[in-house]
């Protein structure tokens, strides 16, 4: 599927959440169905995904943080109320029938906790490629009578597994990109603290926000 397919649809299917004919379930939840739609099409440029991005964004600012997708709120309900199309239609004016199909199952199968379906596929990795990075403390410094370099941190990681579930662990420095920890030499400034997401788009593209604290 190109970015320009995606985008197409990514549209039409932001003009039937605000215009009300997708279903009731979804209109209540748009936000993290806008999320997850315009994450795989590379955050197009659009009043709908400006504040998908927002939101995204202001649900990893500290505090507390939360998890900037929230799958389990965009629960489409598509597959008990037949196909799409009949009350989206725009959705895929510039779509053939593989990318419909391919943009029904992203948009149908969402449910709270998770999806009804294995989206363990390739197709969805753009939704397992984001991570949290929450730096509650990192620094690199000379401490003590010799000088001696000492680095300390408390640092946790973010994930979604397999289907769209988000959990934390503990993670290191060394785990950590650089655009989240842009030095890790002993020096006196040496310090870090804030929140950063990075996501991938359905092409692979990489982006990331950083909210320093």
């Amino acid at each position: 599927m190109t970015l320009k397919i995606i985008c197409n649809w990514l549209g039409g299917l932001a003009l039937a959440l605000i215009s009300g004919t997708v279903p009731q379930a979804a209109k209540a939840y748009q936000v993290d169905c806008a999320i997850l739609l315009c994450i795989a099409g590379g955050w197009p440029a659009s009043a709908e995904c400006a504040h998908a991005r927002a939101v995204f964004i202001k649900r990893i600012t500290p505090w507390p943080i939360e998890p900037p997708l929230q799958i389990w709120r965009c629960p489409m309900g598509v597959a008990e109320r037949g196909p799409l199309q009949s009350t989206a239609p725009r959705v895929w004016l510039a779509s053939d029938h593989a990318e419909a199909d391919f943009a029904q199952t992203i948009l149908a199968q969402v449910i709270e906790g998770g999806a009804d379906i294995d989206i363990s596929g390739l197709e969805f990795d753009f939704v397992r490629s984001i991570r949290v990075w929450d730096v509650r403390h990192y620094s690199h410094r000379e401490r003590g009578r010799d000088d001696d370099c000492s680095e300390s941190y408390n640092m946790h990681l973010g994930t979604y597994g397999a289907q769209g579930d988000f959990s934390w662990q503990r993670t290191t420095p060394a785990a950590a990109p650089q655009w989240v920890l842009p030095s890790r030499r002993c020096f006196s400034s040496n310090w870090r603290r804030g929140v950063g997401v990075e996501w991938e788009d359905h092409e692979g593209n990489h982006g990331y926000e950083w909210v320093a604290y």
